[in-house]
């Protein structure tokens, strides 16, 4: 085998490793359901949901709309869990949810070690405070 063919075949098995890699590292980040506190989202399943389980009720809260479709609020900042179980006990859903909030229409305000997150839908509210500051 010439030495470019061999130096080809090796280029393109590194460039395989790599792709592989790439695609498969946004899956991991893609295992947790997102919801932004005060938002609902709809949870479409494929079969019928008998038991739902919210691991902290005060970070989100689940509603059975139907048999298969279950609406997912956040309640609060900060992350739990939600298991869904079919008449059998088997897992339908078991997965970690995260509840933020919507960077898109948020004010940050910066005072030497304080910071002030605003929400600002439509009005500007207080959402977070944070800092050394009595």
């Amino acid at each position: 085998m010439p030495k470019f063919d061999r130096r080809f075949t090796v280029l393109a098995a590194v460039l395989a490793v790599v792709t592989a890699m790439i695609v498969s590292a946004p899956a991991a980040a893609d295992d947790i359901l997102r919801v932004y506190m005060n938002s609902a989202r709809i949870l479409k399943l494929d079969r019928p949901v008998s038991k739902v389980i919210i691991g902290n009720s005060e970070v989100a809260d689940a509603t059975v709309a139907d048999s298969k479709t279950i609406v997912l609020t956040g309640r609060a900042y900060g992350t739990t869990n939600i298991v869904l179980l079919d008449a059998d006990g088997n897992a339908i859903v078991d997965e970690r949810i995260l509840v933020s909030i919507d960077e898109s229409n948020t004010v940050r305000v910066y005072k030497s070690t304080d910071r002030t997150v605003l929400s600002c839908t439509p009005n500007c509210e207080e959402h977070a405070q944070t800092g050394t500051s009595p």
